[in-house]
């Protein structure tokens, strides 16, 4: 790659750059900005989510998908986003990306229709999954190294403060101007990423790249996931169709199992999982960000719906989580790189689970200083815990030549994760389609959903506690130190190239 961006100047070659220079600092900004789209999105969007339902008058099961469908395709895809990046160049990718997602937005919050807006969601999660990757590739690609650790700091962390005002400025949208605000505010964004990308970040690829893309494989894992998402949500109508979905859900899954096996370059090479550790804290992760998925999925509706917030209020009201993560998340990093991660892989979810049980308490007429605070401060307590170590127990599983494969694999695991249990878990708390809009009802339900979100954290807990051990000296240790998202674990990518 010869450097240059979409402009005359040119720019240092990739690897080079120092973060004081001009050119460093627009590669963060860019990065930031792009990231910050998506992370905006998964934040906010559950805020937007009784609006969106008085408006369009759209049931529990729409809300549901209003919100899986962007997840099953970033899930799905997010793999063979990074491998694009590398393969035809991770800015032009990351911009494609950005332009798709912004696109996509314009068309949810233009959407006249709960369909149209599924569909649009699920077409802002192909542009997740292009932008995603790339962002965090881009700064380990263009960095000098000695540089690299800081960048990567400052990326996180601005990401985290993205996070952090997300369901802030949801709230004041959809309280103000509307919730199609939501998702029309990407497109401002993306006008500012682009032309900033194209003329001051330097193009950079993987000359290691080679052979076929694993389209087959990405088609039939995101194939898996949204037969059975759709199988979970539509469970209740107990119609042929539900049966059918289930069974080819399985199917796809299996075939992907298949293909994955058999592929000389697979998206996904199943031989990564002989790791009994990357098995095992992949197994935590799994229940760990289910709980996580359903708990901020239904805590805002509960907020609004039961206990009478406004949106703003109920975006606000969580902040205390995300703020606990961006100021102690670097330092529960090092103390589990001390003390072993087995413990706080252990204590986290069992502190997560307490903090849920907790929320039991936010029902009709509930104070927030009383009641609904003490739950989340103790829930991002527990978040604080264990998110780091997870991480780094990840990366330090497998050999160092497969720690971004490593921690992309996770990545996606929890996304899916959130997703089934989104679909699942109003299901087996006993939601009906119209429980949103009963408050009654709706508290009910959600006692038990909390029930079910403790339950897999403490089986979450006792997975860790049996099958989590130290890793190996020399192992690849996390770059991603300062992180504030709730919906999955911090994405590491390939060390620059």
């Amino acid at each position: 790659m010869d450097g240059r961006g979409g402009g005359a100047e040119q720019h240092p070659a990739p690897a080079t750059i120092r973060i004081t220079s001009p050119t460093g600092r627009w590669i963060l900004l860019t990065t930031v900005l792009g990231s910050s789209m998506a992370l905006l999105d998964s934040t906010v969007v559950n805020v937007a989510l009784p609006g969106i339902g008085r408006d369009l008058d759209a049931d529990l099961t729409a809300l549901q998908w209003t919100v899986n469908a962007y997840m099953v395709t970033l899930a799905g895809l997010i793999l063979l986003g990074g491998a694009l990046g590398d393969r035809f160049g991770r800015r032009r990718i990351f911009v494609l990306g950005v332009v798709w997602f912004a696109g996509a937005s314009l068309l949810c919050g233009l959407a006249p229709t709960p369909g149209v807006l599924v569909a649009a969601r699920a077409l802002q999660g192909i542009g997740g999954a292009l932008l995603t990757p790339g962002s965090l590739a881009l700064i380990q690609a263009s960095f000098h190294p000695d540089d690299r650790g800081r960048a990567v700091g400052l990326w996180s962390g601005f990401g985290g403060i993205g996070a952090a005002v997300g369901p802030f400025v949801g709230g004041w949208l959809v309280d103000g101007p509307g919730w199609r605000w939501v998702f029309l505010l990407n497109v401002p964004l993306a006008l500012l990423c682009v032309p900033v990308a194209v003329r001051h970040v330097p193009e950079s690829g993987d000359s290691r790249a080679h052979g076929r893309f694993d389209v087959l494989g990405a088609g039939l894992g995101a194939l898996a996931l949204a037969l059975v998402t759709y199988a979970l949500i539509e469970a209740r109508q107990q119609s042929p169709a539900v049966v059918a979905a289930a069974v080819a859900g399985l199917a796809a899954a299996v075939a992907f199992g298949y293909v994955e096996r058999r592929r000389p370059d697979p998206m996904m090479p199943l031989g990564i999982f002989s790791s009994r550790q990357f098995t095992a804290v992949n197994l935590v992760t799994l229940c760990v960000y289910a709980a996580f998925g359903g708990f901020f999925f239904l805590a805002v509706l509960q907020l609004q719906v039961v206990v009478g917030y406004s949106a703003l209020a109920a975006g606000t009201a969580l902040l205390p989580t995300t703020v606990l993560m961006l100021l102690l998340s670097a330092r529960s990093g090092e103390l589990a790189d001390r003390i072993g991660p087995r413990l706080p892989l252990t204590v986290g979810p069992l502190l997560c689970a307490a903090g849920m049980l907790l929320m039991l308490r936010a029902g009709p007429g509930a104070s927030y200083a009383a009641d609904v605070l003490p739950a989340l401060l103790v829930l991002g307590l527990g978040m604080v815990t264990l998110v780091a170590p997870l991480t780094a127990t990840v990366l330090g599983s497998v050999d160092t030549a497969r720690a971004g494969l490593a921690s992309g694999i996770n990545n996606a695991a929890a996304r899916a994760a959130g997703l089934l249990a989104v679909a699942a878990l109003p299901l087996l708390a006993g939601m009906g389609e119209e429980a949103y809009r009963q408050p009654g009802a709706f508290d009910a339900a959600f006692a038990r959903a909390m029930v079910w979100c403790a339950a897999v954290l403490v089986l979450g807990a006792a997975v860790a506690f049996a099958t989590v051990r130290r890793p190996g000296p020399g192992c690849r240790r996390p770059e991603c130190r300062t992180h504030g998202a709730v919906t999955a674990p911090p994405l590491e990518g390939e060390r620059g190239s």
